[in-house]
């Protein structure tokens, strides 16, 4: 597993073109609906200088950028069933025709300049809306949409998780970089199976009771110092709570379905009740404090161990190979950044290779074999 697969937030992906076409061939190809969109929306302007800019326009520098109007959509057909309008400088939901949209099931929204949730009253059959990095600080406008089962609403400035309850189909929501300090007002949303509250202002894990389908909940990077009020979460799978103010490993028990475990960048001084979380495959204790490799050896399906960053000391060679070696599903191992691998530069790599003669990848390097 890669570097960029450790990191804990959502990310988009990104459209390249075919490099081998000849210029004569792009000039010939179709023009889609969504190159006559950008056609529309980002047609830049050089001010007369006589002449103050008329209409909803932004000033960057020495041109206009229009910001777009209902036309935006007349390219699409009336059956679309998915509309991507992202960094399109949207600002007026309220003016975009989305009622002729019959069989609409998903809008994505990112990167505009949304304040406002408006103009979704008669898409009662949308099943995905992503509204992530806008301008939004109130949820609302959200009413008709009770067949919604994904809702993305990250990088906004939302305070409260509020008017959702009505969302009861909701599977998966990403409230992700907002400032948001309490899951209160989404305890009705008990189909959740995702949820997304990294970078928030979280300082308790409370009120998560009711979300007993929940396989994924994510709480990296708040100001948690107590891992607690877990235990109701029997269908948990996934567990994220790096970058915050942890102490120590605690009210994991009940958590028998729990895979993977994320930790790190916490106050962790010892690896400890993991007792019960058997199906654990990724621990990651990376970046904390502890001074001892163990409790650890019961762990019979892990196959990612990451400790980099800690006080691990030179000894901890010998408990790699009590605590892992017998591990046969074990195939990554980040130990760097520890005193073991500081004063033992040369054999560090090596050692590791003795005490875990099934591993594939040390730290960011694989493995070579013979």
């Amino acid at each position: 597993m890669d570097d960029s697969s450790r990191h804990w937030s959502k990310d988009s992906g990104a459209n390249t073109p075919d490099s081998q076409l000849s210029d004569q061939e792009v000039d010939q190809m179709p023009i889609s609906a969504e190159e006559r969109l950008v056609e529309k929306v980002t047609r830049v302007v050089q001010p007369d200088a006589s002449q103050e800019p008329e209409g909803d326009s932004t000033t960057h520098g020495s041109s206009v950028i229009e910001t777009p109007g209902p036309e935006i959509l007349d390219d699409w057909p009336e059956d679309t069933e998915e509309l991507d309008l992202i960094h399109l400088r949207i600002s007026d939901l309220s003016i975009l025709p989305f009622s002729r949209f019959k069989n609409l099931k998903r809008i994505c929204l990112r990167q505009n300049l949304i304040i406002d949730i408006t103009g979704f009253d008669s898409l009662e059959g949308l099943n995905e809306l992503d509204l992530y990095d806008n301008k939004i600080s109130h949820i609302r406008g959200l009413d008709a949409l009770t067949e919604l089962s994904s809702l993305d609403l990250s990088f906004n400035k939302i305070k409260h998780a509020s008017h959702l309850s009505h969302l009861t189909k909701l599977t998966e929501l990403f409230l992700v970089s907002n400032k948001i300090s309490s899951v209160e007002g989404l305890q009705e949303l008990t189909q959740l199976t995702y949820l997304e509250l990294g970078a928030n202002r979280f300082r308790t894990i409370e009120h998560f009771d009711t979300f007993v389908n929940l396989e994924q909940l994510w709480l990296g990077k708040n100001k948690i110092t107590k891992l607690e009020n877990l235990g109701l979460l029997k269908n948990l799978r996934l567990l994220s709570l790096q970058s915050n103010r942890i102490a120590k490993l605690e009210g994991l028990e009940d958590l028998h379905n729990l895979q993977e475990l994320y930790v790190s960048h916490n106050l962790i001084e010892k690896i400890e009740g993991l007792e019960n979380n058997t199906k654990l495959r990724t621990l990651d204790v990376a970046s904390n404090r502890i001074t001892k490799l163990e409790n650890i050896s019961h762990l019979t399906f892990l196959e990612e161990f990451w400790a980099n960053g800690n006080l691990l000391p030179t000894e901890t060679f010998i408990d790699l190979e009590n605590q892992l070696k017998d591990k046969t599903h074990l195939e990554t191992v980040y130990l760097e950044g520890n005193p073991m691998q500081k004063d033992n530069r040369s054999t560090y790599r090596n050692k590791i290779r003795l005490a875990l003669p099934q591993i594939k990848q040390i730290d960011a390097t694989y493995v070579t074999m013979g």
